[in-house]
């Protein structure tokens, strides 16, 4: 694009779009989730106790729970085959704290169930590992040698973590859809109700890191096509 000051202003316009849009999704989120976490859900029992039978409905068994620290970090992590919940989602019966739950129990099930997107998604992560951290030190270095190649290598490895936060996207989709399936079928309106905001709030975060990394590859990409 154009240069002011030795800067890049098409990056630099990219890079406030993707500061505003993560803080606008991050707070939509933080709302959907505080105003879900002061809703009972209609299960009677903790957000852990609901993912469970939604577990066993699926006849999925053998999946651990254990407990992390902070908020909206839980996962579930296939390595050890174990949601890891917050306290509030562990321990709490909101409505957020079910759908968080029954999220992640979304994740285990895809798991055991072979779920192609997860199968894609676990074969990218360890090039991921490796192309997240270095793709911008390779980039740099090509732009300051003024060697075409290495700045192509660089978008290469920046295209891996944009492939991986696509293939992220649908098994993001899933899970929540499971969730709220089992939320339908066994809970009241009220749990598939406030599940559904808070989930659609969860699942814009990622739209909005995709589309704004798929910005970013693409100006890059055209930028250095000029040169």
């Amino acid at each position: 694009m154009y240069y002011y000051g030795g800067y890049d202003m098409g990056y630099l316009l990219i890079a406030l779009i993707a500061t505003v849009l993560g803080a606008i999704t991050q707070a939509y989120i933080r709302r959907a989730y505080s105003k879900w976490s002061a809703v009972d859900a209609s299960f009677g029992g903790t957000g852990a106790d609901v993912a469970k039978n939604m577990l066993a409905h699926a006849g999925v068994s053998d999946v651990g729970f254990a407990r992390i620290d902070g908020t909206l970090t839980d996962h579930y992590d296939p390595r050890d085959n174990t949601l890891h919940l917050s306290e509030d989602n562990s321990y709490g019966g909101s409505v957020a704290s079910v759908a968080v739950a029954c999220h992640e129990a979304g994740h285990a099930i895809q798991h055991a169930q072979h779920y192609s997107p997860v199968q894609i998604r676990t074969a990218l992560v360890p090039v991921v590992n490796l192309t997240q951290g270095t793709w911008s030190l390779v980039f740099f270095a090509g732009i300051m040698l003024q060697l075409t190649g290495l700045v192509q290598l660089a978008l290469i490895l920046f295209a891996a973590s944009v492939l991986f936060q696509l293939v992220t996207l649908p098994v993001e989709f899933d899970a929540s859809r499971r969730a709220l399936v089992y939320l339908s079928e066994e809970g009241h309106e009220i749990d598939q109700k406030g599940a559904k905001e808070v989930l659609t709030a969860a699942a814009l975060t990622y739209v909005a890191a995709a589309l704004m990394s798929v910005l970013q590859l693409l100006y890059l990409t055209s930028r250095t096509r000029r040169r």
